[in-house]
């Protein structure tokens, strides 16, 4: 099919904002199944509040997927959120299998957030003059993740 939307953007603009958008839903999707991951499988004494803060980060990466993919399609760009696409794109630093302790699970989402966070910033500044709409949005996900971080790191700090 040939391409229904038309964007408003030129298309070297399109290409580096939808390359960016593109990339950020990859990152968000593995970063929702990746604590969605931990949550069924943290044990430990802090698994309560390990728990019901993991659920809290899936709504946040699922929301912000959602936005991300909803502009690529706003610009003319098709965006993939296949498992197979996922799998070989993602920046996130994953997850194992098995039950795991809630400090390493702290741990572990610590350092998924810090590698998603810092692929944002690269795209926040590649994005500043092709598209400042993509760059906001990438910025207040950016905003979001960082204090999730900050959160994050507190329960063990």
């Amino acid at each position: 099919m040939s391409n229904p939307i038309t964007s408003t953007l030129d298309a070297g603009q399109q290409k580096i904002a939808g390359e960016a958008l593109q990339a950020t839903v990859v990152d968000l999707i593995d970063l929702s199944l990746i604590a969605k991951q931990a949550h069924w499988n943290v044990v430990g004494r802090q698994f309560r509040s390990v728990h019901l803060a993991l659920d809290e980060l899936v709504t946040a990466a699922r929301e912000f997927t959602d936005e991300a993919a909803e502009r690529a399609t706003a610009i003319g760009v098709s965006p993939d959120g296949r498992a197979a696409t996922v799998a070989r794109d993602s920046g996130a630093k994953g997850f194992g299998e098995g039950w795991t302790n809630d400090t390493e699970v702290i741990a572990s989402i610590v350092g998924n957030l810090a590698a998603v966070v810092e692929r944002l910033r690269e795209r926040i500044t590649s994005t500043e003059e092709a598209d400042p709409v993509t760059q906001d949005l990438l910025i207040a996900i950016t905003a979001r993740l960082e204090q999730l971080h900050w959160m994050w790191q507190a329960q063990v700090a």
